[in-house]
């Protein structure tokens, strides 16, 4: 016989099975959504798990990008649970909605390229790589070992005060 050529999506608009593109596309975007959700709920315990002081913690994600909402007990906290989320495998970006009980100056970030280490990056900072213990304790409890960083890992920094 031989190769004969159909309409692709003509099967479920004349006898009613299959799907119509329109039909995929609402359950990959239900999927997509639900897939999200799961995602936003495992963030938000692995932030409580760290014990974190925040107030009505609440994360939602879209695509690559991760948005925070609560009242952290402080900047530190607040900067903490943004490192967190930043720094879990499939969020590019975190949208910090979160707000703060108590004003403070807010740190700087760091991203660890290769051949970084904690003393570098406090000599780059602080102008003393010795002060690598001030970064360290910065990065607790997501930092177990000051040796353990990795590129890409984004790291607080904070002020010398």
């Amino acid at each position: 016989m031989g190769l004969f050529s159909f309409i692709k999506d003509a099967g479920a608009k004349v006898f009613g099975i299959g799907k119509t593109t329109e039909e995929e596309a609402a359950e990959d975007a239900a999927k997509a959504a639900e897939l999200a959700h799961e995602k936003a709920e495992k963030l938000v315990n692995a932030v409580e798990a760290l014990g974190f002081g925040v107030t009505d913690l609440n994360i939602s994600v879209d695509g690559d990008t991760a948005t925070v909402y609560g009242e952290a007990e402080n900047q530190a906290t607040r900067e903490k649970v943004v490192l967190v989320v930043g720094n879990t495998e499939g969020i590019a970006s975190v949208d910090d909605r979160m707000t703060t009980a108590v004003q403070e100056p807010e740190a700087q970030f760091h991203t660890v390229v290769s051949g970084d280490s904690l003393s570098k990056i406090a000599k780059k900072y602080y102008g003393n790589a010795m002060k690598y213990p001030v970064i360290f304790e910065a990065n607790k409890p997501m930092l177990s070992d000051p040796d353990k960083i990795y590129p890409g890992q984004v790291l607080r920094i904070p002020s010398e005060d």
